[in-house]
């Protein structure tokens, strides 16, 4: 979700196995279910969103992790999503807690360039920036 000005919404989550990060809403695909239908029902679950609709692929951000003990190899489709800037709707944030989700907020490119905690994709303050160009 990019706002007009070019800033983009995060989630900050707690996560056992990789600790506290910022990323980009999302999750995983359903049965059937292509990575632009699965990034438009995640952001809908996630913050409430439901009059979104995908842009262009930013980036495709291919990464390892471990997940309950089990190494994972993960493709994420990362989609520009332009839309107005605001929060979740309350419907949303109230199942928050129970997917490790500590708190959002708005960030600039320049910001996530300087961020003190952990940003996923890495590099999505320069993608951004250059897609702004």
């Amino acid at each position: 979700m990019v706002d007009p000005e070019g800033a983009v919404f995060l989630f900050r989550y707690d996560n056992s196995e990789v600790g506290v990060h910022w990323a980009l809403p999302g999750g995983g695909l359903e049965p059937g279910e292509t990575p632009r239908e699965g990034a438009v029902r995640e952001l809908a679950e996630e913050t409430g969103w439901t009059d979104l609709v995908p842009g262009l692929l930013l980036c495709t951000w291919e990464h390892d992790f471990t997940r309950a003990g089990v190494p994972v190899r993960q493709h994420e489709h990362i989609y520009v999503t332009p839309g107005p800037r605001r929060d979740p709707t309350a419907s949303a944030h109230a199942t928050h807690s129970a997917e490790g989700i500590l708190g959002g907020r708005w960030w600039t490119p320049a910001e996530l360039a300087s961020a003190a905690e952990p940003v996923w994709p890495p590099d999505l303050g320069r993608l951004l920036a250059e897609r702004a160009r």
